[in-house]
């Protein structure tokens, strides 16, 4: 019984955080709200005894996907500071 509500639980946090990351206007905070239901995934494969697949998504899935997309935002957003290239 406890098992079932730690898994609607870590469920429901997925729904939520992917349900997040659709609708945020704010694009780090959309990619953010992405990470975490990597890390609800993650968390959930820890419960249903699967450790080899929950480091890999906690690695790859929450860590390295959230890091690029916010690189990526940070090199693609601009602040009218910068003039265009010269072409």
């Amino acid at each position: 019984m406890m098992l079932l509500l730690i898994g609607t639980t870590l469920c429901a946090g997925i729904i939520v955080s992917a349900l997040l990351a659709i609708h945020l206007n704010n694009t780090v905070s959309a990619a953010i709200s992405a990470g975490m239901a990597s890390l609800f995934a993650a968390i959930t494969y820890v419960v249903l005894a699967a450790p080899d697949v929950a480091m890999t998504e906690a690695a790859i899935g929450s860590g390295l996907t959230t890091v690029i997309f916010l690189y990526a935002i940070r090199r693609t957003s601009t602040d009218g500071s910068k003039e265009p290239p010269e072409q």
